[in-house]
Parts: structure tokens; sequence; C-alpha cells
């Protein structure tokens, strides 16, 4: 009689751990079902070489050496919305003859389309837009901000604070020139922000490059979990060694901001692209005859 009891209480215990089994894959499969379908198109915002590598780190590591770099932006469609992240390099670059290299020899740049032509070749307009994010306020990153003007601006308070700031207004009148006309602004209160509701689209505060600079996580059907790194890194071996460019607002919180993104990126399984890495947007999906 014990024996037969035994046997019965195994055989209960494993039905009922095989049907909160089955109950747990059901309601994933349901969950996954439920998942509203986000696209993500790539667009190049021009080309920026950096002249004088040593910038992009504390130490003499790069000196003497440069690399060229992408300038994405991207536009994220859900069926609540359209997002716009980053707006590239500045739109006075297109058509010029040469490139442009600032007057202390930093950096070379150029830009061969405006986002207007890049938007027509997915059937979309500015006014199309419903919502602009950038991940900080740099002069890459707010080239054709103003194109906007219709759309909400999702910002971070310090990152708004910063770029409007007199000072900003003073000493670098491109940068606020650029996104002035942008006047219908959510400001969020330096925090995550689940853009749509739903978990698909977040922006993630990380702070340290500049003092609202943000990270945008996706969750796409096609490539599955990933992350658009914003300036968290410019290249690869930035990331490997976590290194700092010398021209970051805080140090201390951006090297803050490097372990928590590394931790999001492992629990959310997480794949990286680095926005200005041209490996890395050559991976991403262009529009249909979308000539970069």
């Amino acid at each position: 009689m014990k024996k037969l009891l035994a046997l019965l209480l195994v055989l209960a215990t494993f039905s009922c751990k095989q049907a909160k089994k089955e109950t747990a894959e059901v309601e994933q499969t349901v969950a996954e079902e439920a998942k509203p379908e986000v696209k993500l198109y790539a667009f190049s915002g021009g080309t920026v070489n950096a002249n004088k590598l040593e910038l992009f780190s504390q130490d003499t590591t790069y000196t003497g050496q440069s690399k060229e770099f992408g300038d994405a932006f991207y536009v994220i469609v859900h069926p609540k919305g359209t997002l716009m992240w980053d707006a590239g390099l500045p739109e006075s670059l297109v058509g010029m003859d040469a490139p442009y290299t600032s007057p202390d020899g930093a950096f070379t740049v150029s830009r061969k389309d405006s986002v207007v032509n890049q938007l027509a070749t997915i059937g979309m307009k500015p006014s199309d837009i419903d919502y602009i994010a950038l991940s900080h306020t740099h002069f890459d990153h707010v080239g054709h901000a103003n194109e906007f003007a219709g759309s909400t601006w999702l910002v971070q308070e310090k990152e708004y604070d910063f770029a409007t700031s007199e000072e900003n207004q003073k000493n670098n009148a491109d940068i606020y020139n650029a996104i002035k006309d942008l006047t219908k602004v959510k400001k969020i209160a330096n925090t995550d922000y689940d853009v749509f509701g739903d978990g698909t689209v977040v922006m993630k505060f990380m702070p340290g490059h500049t003092p609202g600079h943000q990270v945008l996580f996706l969750d796409l059907a096609e490539f599955g979990p990933l992350l658009l790194s914003g300036d968290m890194y410019h290249f690869y071996e930035n990331r490997e060694y976590r290194r700092v460019p010398i021209f970051n607002y805080d140090v201390a919180q951006t090297k803050a901001s490097m372990a928590a993104f590394e931790a999001f990126a492992e629990e959310k399984g997480a794949t990286v692209y680095l926005q200005h890495s041209k490996e890395d947007f050559e991976k991403l999906p262009k529009a249909p005859n979308y000539l970069k």
C-alpha cells in the first residue's frame, strides 16, 4: 500500500509539473503572437571621419590614429505610431562639393541626402512621424531635427535643460538652432520611457556622454531584441575596453551607464548595434531601392 501511495504521489507531482510546463508554453506562445509588429528602417545621416582618434579615450591609446564612422538615424514603425531616432549630420552638408573639416581639424564630415528624400523611399514624409527622440544633442545627432516641428520631441529633462540653456545657446548656437523648432515637447523625468506602453520600444536613460544621454531598446519580430547604442560606444574597441572619450560630460556617469547597458543587454539577450559602426549599419534593414 505504501509503495502504491508513493507511486501515485510521484505520478501526481509529474502531472502537475507537466501541466505547469504546458501552461507556461501556451502563455509564451500567446504572448509572442500578441506582440505588435514593429518595423525598423536604418538610414544614413552622413559620414564622420575622426581625424584625431585620441579624443575617444582618456589615455594615449589612439594617438596618431583616425577612423571613419557611419552616422545613422532610424525610423521605427509601431501600430500605435512612428518614431524617428536621431537626426544625423546637418543637411547644409548635402550638395557640398567637398567634405567639411572643423576648424580644429578633429572631424571631417559629409552628408549625401536629405531626410525628406530618404523618408520618401519608405513612402513617408516628415508629417508622418509622430515622435522624434535623440540619443543626445551633439552636432552629429541633431542635423535634421527641425524638419519635425510637428512631431512630439521625447527628451530627458536633463538633456532638454542642457540643450536649451543660455550657455549652450551662446557657446553651441548651431546645436541649439538645430532643435529650437521642436516646440511640442514631452519631457521624461530622467528615467526609462516605454514609448508605446508594451515593452517593444523603450528609451533607456544612460547619462554620461551628455547629461541626458539615452539608448533605445527594440523588440522586433524579425531581429529579436536589440539595442541602438547612441554614443555609449563609438566603436567596438571602446566597448571591449570601456574607454571613455575625453569630451564626455561625466566620466563616472559614463562608466556606470556602460555597466548598466551591458547588464541590460545580457538580461534581454539583446544584440547591440553601435550607431557609428558602418559594419552594424549594413546589418540593419533598409528601404527598398534605398541607395546608401
